[in-house]
């Protein structure tokens, strides 16, 4: 398998591969112009931004700055909106559901490291995939951890550290977060 092979299929990887260094150069240098781009030309942000993320649908808004790994392991819904500065280290795949919203500084983890020091320490990595469901409302502040799965109709309140997985329709807030309450979505 390619190093880029085993970053997918989430097994223990060298990010130092030069391919995978070329690919988060490319998306690097595209997020870094989109976000010099001046406010008046937000339909070149936006043809810029569809460049930068080819699988998300229409009605995709982000304001810059916006950071990544790839781009390309970002699956975003129809009517996505990210605020200000947030950072999405897609080193695996992050399927954001239609209808949710992104408050400013969220940040969305993938990448991970070994918990034995000596593992850690060889700089290799893996990564494991994150799951946000449709009608997400996402706070500032707000970190995803790897692996997560978060259901429809949730809304993460500002600051909250997602450390596991959540059912569809509950406010969850805190760190680690939990859930404060279920939401009536009928």
């Amino acid at each position: 398998m390619t190093e880029k092979e085993k970053m997918l299929s989430g097994e223990m990887y060298d990010p130092m591969d030069s391919k995978l260094v070329k690919e988060r150069l490319k998306a690097r240098l595209l997020f870094q112009e989109i976000n010099n781009i001046k406010d008046n030309e937000k339909e070149k942000r936006d043809t810029l931004f569809y460049k930068l993320l080819k699988n998300a649908k229409e009605g995709l808004w982000i304001e810059p700055p916006f950071y990544c790994d790839y781009g390309y392991n970002i699956k975003a819904g129809k009517n996505v909106f990210m605020n200000f500065n947030c950072c999405i280290l897609d080193v695996a795949e992050v399927v954001i559901g239609d209808n949710c919203m992104l408050g400013p500084n969220v940040q969305i983890y993938t990448a991970t490291h070994p918990l034995e020091a000596s593992k850690r320490n060889s700089g290799r990595e893996f990564a494991k995939s994150i799951r946000i469901g449709k009608n997400v409302w996402i706070g500032g502040n707000a970190v995803i951890n790897p692996g997560i799965s978060i259901g429809n109709n949730v809304v993460i309140g500002s600051g909250a550290v997602v450390t596991k997985s959540f059912p569809d329709d509950v406010f969850i807030a805190g760190n680690p977060a939990k859930i404060i309450n279920s939401i009536n979505n009928s």
